[in-house]
């Protein structure tokens, strides 16, 4: 089973098991990771932003113009900034790690 590490907002580590096709999202409400995602997913909000680990961010597949759109809304953005809902879990992110943003905003 692939596995991601989530870094909280408290700076611990959570190192959880990460299905292969669940978004960074459904992994996160799985394992009772505080990630919002009020719009439970549908790309409406950007309250499961998340900063992606540097070394990570460039394996993934670029975002959609709806998702930049979402990201210019989120609070604490970022470089590696991405919303959770659009990062499904693959073999390839075996490993991933996201740190949660300092706080949300929820425009929605």
């Amino acid at each position: 089973m692939p596995k991601m590490t989530f870094i909280e907002r408290d700076g611990s580590r959570r190192e959880v098991e990460a299905p292969l096709g669940l978004s960074v999202l459904e992994i996160a409400h799985k394992h009772d990771v505080d990630i919002e995602g009020a719009c439970e997913g549908s790309l409406a909000c950007s309250t499961c932003h998340v900063i992606v680990g540097g070394e990570w961010f460039g394996k993934l597949a670029g975002p959609t113009e709806d998702e930049e759109d979402m990201l210019d809304l989120a609070f604490d953005l970022q470089e590696t900034s991405r919303l959770g809902c659009q990062l499904i879990m693959t073999e390839e992110l075996d490993g991933l790690v996201v740190k949660l943003p300092a706080g949300t905003r929820n425009a929605s």
